[in-house]
């Protein structure tokens, strides 16, 4: 039996500690070149290719070599793309036909961190029985093709990927007059964002574009925005947008310094898209979308789903539905239209385009969804078994739901690497929403700790 390496969003972990590893990553490249290659020689004859791209951390030089070499000795052709976002390989994957792209990263987390994630040949998210097989092989011994792959260098993509994210808007936007400051995180949007944005017209400073392999997510970027704040205050700028280490996720900042979550954004594009594209037929969130959210879609009779946490389970219900529009509170944003995945810079500017379109600014287009205070209370336990399913912990939920009348929730969730259960409760009163998560959090430690 395979050891299951891949997660909901790839393979992730410490560099030099656990799967992560240059041994790992060759094992790697070779079993996905076997996987990948008889796959590509069921559908059509030739050789497969596979695509790799990176972010700017230091330890993707290492596992990119580590990766092409593997699959060139599984005689599978690997095009080299260096530091691009995620969504970019997944374009650029549909765009040269290869069987798969593979991006180097760990997204928002710090740079000692790193990670692997596939796409297949449409753009998206490998299939289960793929990600198996690929572990299967894992564990088969290492020989060498007797016809090697070959390697080379795309030299064009962040060309094409700039163009492709320019042409997500509609032919003559303009974003001539908006002064925008940009927050690469010292990550893959880099060289990238600035170019599409200035292209478009704007007046663009930047900060986050010195990327030295140790500074990616430093002090910066959409999981620390306050120099991104700061600057737009001092610059006296329109707006403010900040991208994670690998540029699928993405977060505004008003002209006040006020920071505008995923939820925020996407209600924007869909309330555009109703207004002014003739309709938005629904949006899915996650569990932990605020409630703020779902009340505002729902006055203007937009429908909305929960997916679970993961922008896997977002894509799913999107498909499910047959909607075009979801992401997370965190700024991964997906417009199905568009693209096949999370897109920073593609999801900022159908926020930019919703801004035009509407005329106003973002400070007071943000005006028309009102935020629900969110609290939420990480509670740790000796154990889980049983705890949400007990009696006394289902009527605290139950008489705190009663409290709230409708007009807020209550969710407990389980930590998914920690012997924790955060307790999270929405309403439209602060000191409300605070005293019930405590009372509730006072009985699940309780029960988990007796």
């Amino acid at each position: 039996m395979a050891r299951q390496y891949f997660g909901t969003d790839g393979i992730r972990g410490r560099v030099g500690e656990g799967v992560i590893t240059p041994d790992f990553m060759l094992r790697l490249g070779y079993a996905a070149g076997k996987v990948l290659g008889e796959l590509a020689g069921s559908k059509r004859s030739g050789r497969s290719s596979i695509l790799i791209g990176k972010d700017t951390r230091v330890s993707g030089y290492m596992f990119e070599a580590a990766l092409e070499a593997g699959l060139i000795n599984a005689g599978v052709d690997v095009g080299l793309l260096g530091p691009m976002p995620t969504p970019a390989i997944a374009y650029l994957t549909r765009t040269f036909h290869a069987q798969a792209g593979i991006v180097i990263s760990a997204s928002h987390n710090p740079y000692h961190d790193n990670g692997i994630k596939f796409f297949s040949a449409e753009g998206s998210k490998l299939p289960d029985q793929v990600e198996h097989d690929i572990e299967a092989a894992l564990e088969l011994p290492m020989t060498t093709s007797a016809d090697l792959g070959k390697a080379w260098r795309i030299d064009d993509a962040a060309a094409r990927y700039i163009e492709f994210c320019k042409a997500s808007t509609p032919w003559g936007f303009s974003l001539d007059g908006m002064k925008i400051v940009l927050d690469c995180a010292n990550g893959a949007t880099y060289h990238i964002a600035p170019k599409v944005f200035r292209e478009l017209g704007a007046e663009v400073t930047t900060i986050g574009v010195s990327p030295d392999g140790l500074n990616i997510n430093l002090e910066c970027g959409s999981t620390k925005p306050k120099a991104l704040q700061r600057k737009v205050g001092d610059l006296g700028a329109d707006l403010g947008i900040a991208f994670d280490g690998d540029g699928d996720r993405v977060l505004f900042v008003d002209r006040n310094g006020e920071l505008i979550d995923g939820d925020q954004l996407l209600f924007m594009i869909a309330l555009h898209r109703q207004q002014f594209l003739g309709g938005c037929n629904g949006v899915v969130g996650t569990q932990m979308s605020n409630y703020g959210f779902e009340l505002a879609l729902r006055e203007r009779q937009i429908p909305f789903d929960r997916a679970k946490v993961g922008d896997r389970y977002v894509l799913e219900m999107m498909g499910a539905n047959g909607w075009q529009l979801g992401g997370e509170s965190s700024g991964h944003i997906i417009c199905a239209d568009s693209t096949t995945t999370g897109d920073g810079i593609i999801s900022a500017l159908q926020v930019l385009r919703a801004l035009c379109d509407f005329g106003e600014p973002l400070h007071q287009l943000k005006g028309r969804m009102n935020m629900l205070p969110q609290h939420m209370i990480n509670v740790r336990l000796a154990h889980r078994d049983g705890v949400l399913d007990h009696t006394d912990v289902r009527a605290a939920v139950s008489a705190a739901e009663g409290e709230l009348a409708g007009r807020g929730r209550v969710l407990l969730r389980p930590s998914g690497t920690e012997p924790l259960i955060r307790v999270m409760v929405e309403g439209a009163d602060r000191a409300q929403v605070e005293q019930l998560a405590g009372r509730i959090a006072e009985v699940v430690e309780r029960i988990g700790n007796s």
